[in-house]
This record gives structure tokens, sequence and C-alpha cells, in this order.
């Protein structure tokens, strides 16, 4: 039995690889012959260069940033075995972990070390650069990453702006000057990893839904949406592009329309990027099954999320796909909707999440051997039912 092991890590447990050994060692107590597959995944948030280089092959790359509060951060990226695909998470360098007490205002922080990550990905040899735009601590714009890679910001007098992109800054902008950018960065094709339809600006935008959570008050939301909002005017009027209602310009506090708007990167689903990178779907010719999973299944799960992303894949090749979940909510069930054959739970009985996390290994491999068995009388009824 030939099986796909595709699973997104266990957030703060586990790595992607790590709940695939997991999975691969159920399996094999019941089927020691069987060819297992490890892919690990992800969905473009945390853990995606972790995936990546686990299952692609490749390297990190570390690097020490500015980072959101204007403090050096130490960061990290990966760059894939063809040396030529770089993955980047803006969180490394300009994420919310990054800042606390007073730090934790938008109106201040920054996404310039992100820029220097992707310039340094450039150097490096990277001709195709992978962006996953989750769980930052800014709302800029994307104007301090820009900065990073010698996009101007100039004042009303033609001065240029030194001081970092910052949510706060953006209404100093009259002109925009992309003449200066890195040339290596023009011959570069930069995909965002962006699974939100958030617009840049007004009540859906980066400011009143994401600011909050990033330590902005009521007033400073407001200041935050009309920042954006002029730099979306400026950015038309410099660059000619209209990034004021692009869907997910919003994500990242802007940074989805200030990659789009100072790179030219183009936007698509976090776990459609991965899948195509790790190439996943050369491995699913004559598969017999592939087995995913996350921490949480829930609802939400057939959204964007690594299992449904895994079991529309799997759909083109008709392989069953079971999702093992290490919680499973009571709304779960609406994930057969969307393709997906199986649920297991990781927890066969009640326990702590401390106890569920200290032997998660252990519970993963009884989950996925259950799976197995399941399967296996599955195959013995579908077979006295054809005699």
């Amino acid at each position: 039995m030939k099986i796909i092991l595709a699973p997104d890590s266990f957030k703060g447990n586990l790595t992607s690889l790590e709940v695939a050994t997991a999975f691969e060692k159920g399996i094999k107590r019941v089927l020691p012959r069987a060819k297992c597959i490890k892919i690990p995944m992800a969905d473009g948030g945390e853990g995606t260069v972790q995936s990546l280089v686990d299952g692609v092959g490749g390297k990190f790359i570390r690097k020490r940033v500015v980072g959101p509060a204007g403090n050096t951060v130490s960061a990290r990226y990966g760059l894939l075995s063809d040396g030529l695909t770089a993955v980047i998470e803006m969180a490394e360098a300009s994420g919310l972990p990054l800042v606390s007490g007073k730090n934790k205002n938008p109106l201040k922080t920054t996404t310039y070390g992100t820029g220097e990550l992707i310039l340094d990905a450039a150097k490096r040899g990277a001709e195709k650069i992978i962006i996953g735009i989750g769980g930052s601590a800014t709302n800029d714009g994307g104007v301090g990453m820009a900065q990073a890679i010698g996009i101007r910001f100039l004042n009303k007098q033609g001065k240029v702006i030194s001081d970092y992109g910052s949510g706060g800054m953006l209404k100093k902008i009259a002109r925009i000057d992309n003449k200066k950018v890195d040339p290596l960065l023009k011959k570069i094709k930069i995909i965002v990893a962006c699974d939100v339809n958030n617009t840049l600006c007004g009540k859906s935008g980066a400011s009143y839904v994401f600011a909050p959570q990033k330590g902005a008050t009521p007033t400073m939301v407001r200041i935050l949406d009309e920042n954006l909002r002029h730099l979306g005017k400026v950015i038309k009027q410099s660059l000619r592009k209209d990034v004021i209602k692009l869907k997910g310009a919003g994500a990242a506090g802007g940074l989805g329309a200030g990659l789009v708007a100072f790179t030219g990167a183009r936007m698509k689903s976090g776990i459609e990027i991965v899948i195509d990178a790790s190439n996943i779907c050369k491995h699913m010719e004559n598969a017999d099954l592939v087995v995913t999973g996350e921490g949480r299944v829930d609802t939400q799960t057939a959204f964007g999320k690594t299992p449904s992303g895994i079991a529309k894949a799997a759909r083109k090749y008709c392989i069953p796909t079971v999702v093992i979940g290490g919680g499973i909510t009571d709304d779960a069930n609406d994930i057969f909707a969307y393709g997906i054959d199986g649920l297991e739970s990781a927890c066969a009985r009640d326990m702590s999440l401390e106890e569920a996390i200290k032997n998660s290994s252990k519970h993963l491999a009884n989950a996925a051997e259950r799976v197995i068995r399941l399967v296996l009388i599955g195959k013995k009824i579908a077979k006295k039912s054809f005699k």
C-alpha cells in the first residue's frame, strides 16, 4: 500500500515532519511493508519555511535585521535545494511576538526587516521568493519593506523621509520614487501566501480588522485607516497601481498591498503555493491513501487550511483523504462536504492539554494505527460485497 503522509505542523508542539514521522510509526505497526511518503505541509502561515525545507530540501539562512520596534532581531528564512527559491515568513522579522509593552504600537512598528530578508535572498541568487505574511505586528502598508529594497518616499518638500516606514509615518508621504530599487529584485518573481480577502482600508480593511490585536486603540485605528487610504492614493498617483480595493491588500497591516505595488508580487492561496512547491501531486499517482492533519480541526478547516487543500489535490487522483486532528470540535463534521473522507482524533480519551502535548507523538502514532485498521476493515467489506 502506498500512503501519502502530508500533515501541517501542530503549532507550538511538533513540526510537520515530526507529525508525519509519528503517523508512519503507527501505520507500520499494521502494515510493515507499506510505502509511506512523508511530505511536510503548511498553509502559508507559521511553519511554512520549516515544512518546505524539510520536505523539499534546502537550508536555513539566519540574518540580523531591523525588528518591528526598530531594534535588531535575528530572523530566519529558507533557501530551497534548487538554490533559486527562497521562503520567507514575515513574522520572523516583523511579527507580533517580537513586540511587547509600549512597543506594541502599530503607529510605530515597521516591516523594514522583512524587506531586508527579501534583499538578502535576492543577493544569494533567489529567482523566486515565497512570502507568508501572517502574524504581523505592523500596519505600515509595506512601506518599511519597500525602503529596505531601495524605494524612496518623499514628503511635500521633495525630501526623502528618513524615518522607518510605520503606520504613523504614512501621512507624510507625498510621492514615491522607485527608480533606485535594487536591480536584483527586478528579475525576481515574488508570490505572497495570502488567504484573507480584506481590503487595504475601510471597515473590513487592515486597520479596523487587525490593528486592535496589535495594540491599537479605537482612535489609533481611525488614524491608521486614514493613513493607509492616503498611501493607497499616493501609490495610484506615483506608480499607477490601484491597491485600495484589491482583495488581500489589507493582509499583514497592508503588506499585501505593498508587495503588489512595490515588488510586482502576486497573491495566491497559501496551501496552493506549498502544494506546488512540494511537488506532492507527482507522488499521488498510484497512491492508495492520503493522511493529513492539523492541531485543531473545526468547520474552518475546510477553508484554506492544509487538510482541505490536500483533499482537493487528492480528489484529482481519486484518492481518499483522512484527517487526524489534535483536537476536534463539534462542528468538524462539516468538513466531509468538502472532499475529506475520514476524521480521527489524536486523543482516544479525555486528557489535559499538557498530557496531550507531552505524549503527542505517541497519540498521533496510535491514531494513525486506528485509521489504517479501519481502512483495512473497509477493504475487506468491499471485497466481500463484490463476491
